[in-house]
């Protein structure tokens, strides 16, 4: 059988009968789908058996003709031959971007022509996430609502919470389509009520999308909580005599730090000292001043008290130290004998 002769210039689009003996098979050109992460580079492979000496041709979803044969078609230096043969076409296209996804046509002119699809899916890289909603610093038992978002995903990403290594369950989570038409924005809420445990936490939103590839995109906000102060009272030396010097630090901790200090002794009416000192000085110890001092540390977030119980006899003393969060017993007293320069068997001690 005689075939009619194409020109050059219906290359393009002439067809070209096949032998009688091919099967329908043997000419049916075959693709694959593919998926590619915009920016990222797709190969597109179309597959015959038989060509029938006829050549093969790739075209974008808009039906411009990209390469036939060897022929380059569209003038995009993303596009490049990667192979050609009587059996085989492939192409590359790089630099992908959304507008590229679609179903790309493999054509081969026989009579009849024979085409394959290859679905090409562009996926949208979703953005860093933002958090929002964070007003530092946060009070004790207040209620934390905070918002992340991130744009940019095709598919819309999914976005998930962590406080520290626990994770938090979102209030709800929305999902908008952006300008383009093609890609979305997932914005997600908590709320959970802090404690003073959660100062200096770390919050953690992290973006999963099939278009990190096993990477992640999260963002962490780190918690300033304030809470209410506690105080307790260091003596120095620890077991000081009479006559020696003595120091009383109010040790105040809290979020904020306590920087107002006022020391009082019970029974009394005119306070010792009122300021940002934490120190209690007694340059030498005598039996006067035996009794219980208070410091009140104060903050921000309020106040708290610290005592401490002096009793000077003769050349040793008792102590007791208590503080906000003690038990009503003292932690330690040390209870001594009157006198001076005691022997072994007339001093005792007592831990009680």
């Amino acid at each position: 059988m005689l075939r009619p002769a194409c020109s050059l210039l219906v290359l393009l689009g002439c067809f070209v009968a096949s032998r009688g003996n091919l099967s329908h098979d043997e000419s049916q050109p075959t693709t694959s789908d593919e998926t590619v992460v915009a920016g990222g580079t797709v190969m597109l492979k179309c597959l015959v058996e038989d060509p029938d000496d006829s050549s093969l041709q790739w075209s974008n979803p808009a039906q411009q003709t990209l390469y036939f044969g060897e022929k380059r078609a569209l003038r995009d230096n993303r596009i490049q031959l990667e192979r050609s043969t009587p059996n085989e076409l492939t192409i590359s296209i790089s630099n992908v971007v959304l507008s590229d996804e679609g179903e790309y046509t493999c054509s081969i002119f026989t009579m009849p022509v024979r085409t394959a699809k290859a679905l090409v899916t562009v996926l949208g890289i979703p953005q860093k996430p933002q958090i929002s909603g964070y007003e530092m610093p946060i009070r004790e038992e207040e209620m934390a609502r905070l918002t992340c978002r991130s744009s940019g995903s095709k598919p819309a990403a999914k976005l998930r919470w962590k406080k520290g290594i626990k994770d938090l369950k979102d209030e709800g989570t929305d999902v908008m389509e952006d300008s383009n038409g093609k890609t979305f924005t997932v914005t997600s809420r908590v709320e959970f009520h802090v404690t003073k445990e959660d100062n200096d936490m770390e919050v953690t939103c992290t973006v999963d999308h099939e278009s990190l590839q096993n990477t992640e995109r999260s963002v962490t906000q780190k918690l300033q909580v304030y809470y209410k102060p506690t105080a307790k009272i260091e003596p120095n030396p620890q077991y000081p005599r009479e006559g020696e010097k003595l120091r009383l630090q109010c040790e105040g901790q809290g979020n904020p730090v306590p920087q107002e200090f006022l020391w009082e002794k019970e029974g009394s009416d005119t306070p010792l000292q009122m300021n940002s000192e934490s120190v209690l000085v007694f340059p030498f110890l005598n039996k006067s001043d035996s009794g219980t001092y208070v410091c009140t540390a104060t903050s921000s977030m309020g106040s708290v008290i610290a005592k401490y119980n002096l009793d000077v006899n003769g050349t040793y003393l008792t102590h007791e130290a208590k503080g906000s969060d003690d038990a009503p017993d003292a932690d330690t007293a040390i209870i001594n004998a009157e006198g001076g320069q005691a022997s072994s068997d007339d001093k005792k001690e007592y831990f009680i």
